[in-house]
């Protein structure tokens, strides 16, 4: 598959077969794809908490406050990415340039997780509401969460949806410098 099918495929997945997990292989092969993600100054400033079993359904439940992402539950897999320190290289560059590489990094990253995930056959829901707190406690981390992606299988009945879009028109703006 090349990456244009891979973004037409991709969705974000609120349906999983709870019965069917994630073989290890395809696990591995994902957390691969982010290990390689780019990131400002190689510095890869967060961590990947994989939770399977009942540390993936505790993450699911801390995903569910005010009745959101009731799917979660049926994931066989959480994936927790949590912020950690700057290099010093890229720490001095947020500071001088006011630019929050950390979020950057870790929107690539999971940019990275999701594609390859779809890659190996498995779907994912990234999922930004969360108590940070019971995440934190559940996963044992000091630092913040930042995201949590579901991950597995998609139902068999979990139809591919019509991708709901901006215009190319509105989406990218052309600029040419006139020769001087």
């Amino acid at each position: 598959m090349n990456f244009t099918e891979i973004t037409k495929l991709r969705q974000s997945c609120r349906s999983f077969n709870a019965a069917r997990s994630v073989e290890r292989e395809k696990l591995d092969m994902i957390l691969e794809a982010a290990r390689l993600s780019p990131s400002a100054c190689n510095g890869q400033p967060y961590h990947i908490t994989v939770c399977e079993g009942e540390a993936a359904l505790k993450v699911a439940k801390a995903c569910q406050g005010m009745g959101m992402n009731r799917f979660a539950s049926d994931a066989p897999v959480m994936l927790v990415i949590s912020e950690e320190a700057y290099v010093k290289t890229a720490a001095f560059g947020s500071k001088v340039k006011g630019n929050d590489y950390r979020s950057i990094d870790i929107g690539i990253l999971s940019a990275y997780i999701t594609a390859e995930a779809c890659e190996v056959g498995l779907s994912t829901c990234i999922l930004g509401w969360f108590d940070d707190k019971t995440v934190r406690e559940i996963c044992s981390l000091s630092a913040p969460v930042r995201l949590v992606i579901t991950l597995g299988y998609a139902k068999e009945d979990d139809k591919l949806r019509e991708k709901k879009r901006k215009d190319m028109k509105e989406l990218v703006s052309y600029i040419k410098n006139q020769e001087q």
